[in-house]
């Protein structure tokens, strides 16, 4: 074999094992999820539905026949001073007692391994991002809230009835969204609220580990939205507070301790 067919042959094995060094396969990507599962309790019992079987703090009888809301902005906060935002496909969240499949939310970010010291969320939207029109399908697109109430949406419609203090069984939409300001009711609005809020759950610190997936349960306990810090009577706010920023802004600040979470 002369010294050129030699040096083609040496040529071909180096140019072979230069390849096979370079084309060593990428590392599995590491990734984390969180599945977050959303549960309805009454004084730590399971939400019983369209039965008067619950007295609130005020004394009130009263029967729950749906709910729907929705949370927006989710962040875990890191140990280590760090945040997450939950937005990679979708940072909005609608849940519905009716329809079984919002009750899961399984989130589509790769979220950082590590441990975090709480969850927080926004109860509805901040007022940039509630925007008219942005669900064109129901069911979220049932919850827009009346243009001449400021528009957008609903943060939550919690639909039920009460005994009154005439003993009759009235119905009461204990509805959350944009308040307003009259000059002279019911007409002249001169201003709006956005009522929307921080929740940050209590307890809810948690460890990630590399490639796993978390389940946390969101628990919305409703007895809370009538107790504290006020004591929310049926029979003085009546059974519609679209328009009455006043009840709406102490249903906001009743919400605060409505969520626990479990793992």
């Amino acid at each position: 074999m002369n010294k050129k067919i030699i040096n083609i042959i040496l040529l071909i094995l180096i140019s072979i094992a230069f390849f096979s060094c370079e084309e060593k396969p990428d590392p599995p990507e590491v990734e984390q999820h969180i599945v977050v599962n959303f549960d309805f309790r009454n004084n730590g019992e399971d939400q019983e539905f369209d039965t008067m079987m619950y007295v609130n703090e005020a004394g009130n009888h009263y029967m729950v026949n749906e709910i729907q809301f929705f949370i927006s902005d989710v962040i875990l906060h890191n140990s280590n001073g760090s945040e997450f935002l939950i937005d990679d496909w979708k940072d909005i969240h609608y849940v519905d007692t009716d329809v079984p499949a919002t009750h899961k939310w399984v989130v589509f970010d790769n979220i950082p391994a590590g441990e975090y010291d709480n969850i927080s969320f926004t109860f509805g939207f901040i007022e940039e991002k509630n925007h008219s029109f942005m669900f064109p399908n129901p069911p979220e697109r049932d919850m827009f809230w009346p243009e001449f109430l400021g528009g957008g949406y609903h943060y939550m419609k919690l639909n039920g009835k009460w005994l009154d203090d005439n003993q009759q069984i009235s119905p009461f939409d204990f509805h959350m969204g944009i308040g307003q300001i009259y000059y002279s009711y019911p007409d002249s609005i001169i201003d709006f609220v956005h009522n929307a809020y921080e929740v940050v759950l209590p307890n809810s610190s948690f460890d990630l580990e590399e490639n796993s997936t978390k389940n946390i349960s969101f628990i919305m306990n409703i007895e809370k939205w009538f107790e504290s810090p006020h004591t929310y009577d049926h029979n003085i706010w009546k059974g519609y507070i679209m328009q009455n920023q006043e009840a709406m802004n102490v249903a906001c600040e009743n919400g605060h301790d409505v969520f626990t979470v479990e793992f």
